[in-house]
């Protein structure tokens, strides 16, 4: 975007000397101030774009699910069996891992269920819509545990050439 100016003209002034050229100032036009909330809120996103990895991921889910539900609502039965596989992960880890504290445990578990209920909700939201019933209040509670897990495991999995 190329910064409007507007020129103002001072008028010549009584000088020695002929063929003195008149004074020209440019100065330039302030944005207005809904441009510059809207530079501002632009910039803060992009500043802390990490932090919002799960409300993104979750507005882009509601979305695709709302283009699903509006083709294809057969979908969420196609969908729904792929619910279960977290569930199957964390059996298999189990078996093959075994924790050997209870935290390793705990988050192994509590990864596992969120991750079934986003899928659960994703395949009846397919089906029945996004916002239909009780998705809307489940989906907002599965942004609000994904951004907390989000927020509390981002610190542990940096390495030291992301710090």
């Amino acid at each position: 975007m190329s910064p409007r100016t507007t020129t103002v003209r001072i008028p010549r002034q009584r000088r020695r000397g002929r063929g003195s050229d008149p004074f020209v100032v440019v100065v330039p036009e302030r944005l207005p101030l809904s441009h510059e909330l809207l530079f501002f809120l632009g910039r803060t996103l992009w500043a802390h774009r990490r932090a919002a990895v799960p409300l993104l991921s979750a507005l882009s889910v509601l979305v695709v699910t709302a283009v699903l539900h509006a083709l294809a609502w057969w979908s969420g039965l196609v969908l729904a069996p792929v619910a279960a596989a977290p569930l199957v992960w964390l059996v298999s880890v189990q078996q093959r891992y075994p924790a050997g504290s209870t935290s390793v445990r705990a988050w192994r578990v509590a990864l596992a269920l969120l991750a079934t209920g986003a899928l659960t909700w994703i395949a009846m939201a397919a089906a029945f819509g996004p916002l239909t019933g009780p998705l809307a209040l489940w989906w907002l509670v599965l942004l609000i545990a994904a951004q907390i897990v989000w927020h509390v495991a981002r610190p542990f999995l940096r390495t030291e050439e992301s710090r």
